[in-house]
Order: C-alpha cells, then structure tokens, then sequence
C-alpha cells in the first residue's frame, strides 16, 4: 500500500459561504462541483483539481453531517487541533502580498533556510493557517522578517 498525494483539505467553518469567497477572493481558487451529500459544502479548485473542502463547523452540523463525517458533539471543540498549517507552492510574490495588504490581512514573510524559498504565512477566517511558498527568485528585494537559520545555534 503507498500513498501518492495529499487529495484534499477539509475547513468546518461557523460561516462556509465567507470562507467560500475568502479562498475565492484572497487565494484565486474557484467554487466548483461536489457530490450531493445531504448537507451544504463547497469544494474550492486550483485549475481542474478540488483542494480545499468546505464544510459546517461540528456546532452547525446536521444529523446527515454528523451520520456522514461521524461527528457526535455540537461542540465544535478545537477540530483536528494537531494541524498548524496548510500549504500551497505559489508565483506571483509581489502581486499576492498587494492582494494581503488590499485585504487588511496580516502576513509575515520568512526565508526558509538552505531551501530556495520564500514564505508568507497568514490566517483564513476561521484561525487556519496558511502557507504560500514562492521560488527565492521572486523575493528580490524582498526582506524577511523571519529567517529559519536565525535559529540555529552554532
């Protein structure tokens, strides 16, 4: 048995068309088909493939969500808890963080350390981090507030 890739992310979310439109407005992805479950999602795509599901938070789930993704509590608790973030491999640097700034969204910028990367990390509106990753090559120019080998002891 191997796995190949990552198919999906999962987001409950309190308000799913707001996150709908924030990936939408803010990442590029479009709204596109999804199976008929019984209960309301959204299924956001990056060109012909659906990355990042959307569905109600445990608190606004209905008895076929809860039938179906096995959830029990109206609690929303803290999901999953152990993921810090998710990741996207992205161009277009500059024209992202104009797009962060446009948005009032908070976004720090860090250099990856012994890889060729530059990084911007923010949140979605439901406290999901997000990882952009850009080739180094488009961060000329660009400082870092954050250096991975800042932390590295010698």
């Amino acid at each position: 048995m191997a796995l190949s890739h990552i198919e999906h992310f999962l987001l409950a979310a309190d308000d799913i068309d707001a996150t709908r439109d924030w990936y939408a407005r803010v990442l590029g992805m479009r709204p596109g088909p999804h199976p008929d479950f019984g209960f309301p999602v959204h299924w956001m795509y990056l060109g012909e493939l659906d990355v990042v599901h959307i569905g109600p938070s445990a608190k606004s789930a209905g008895e076929n969500q809860k039938k179906y993704l096995g959830r029990t509590s109206q609690d929303q608790g803290a999901g999953t808890g152990a993921i810090d973030h998710i990741a996207f491999r992205a161009t277009g640097l500059r024209a992202m963080m104009v797009q962060l700034e446009k948005e009032k969204i908070p976004f720090s910028r860090r250099r990856a350390n012994g890889q060729a990367l530059f990084q911007l990390f923010f949140y979605d509106p439901n406290g999901i981090k997000i990882e952009l990753n850009y080739d180094a090559a488009e961060a000329d120019g660009i400082e870092a507030e954050v250096v991975a080998s800042d932390f590295i002891r010698r």
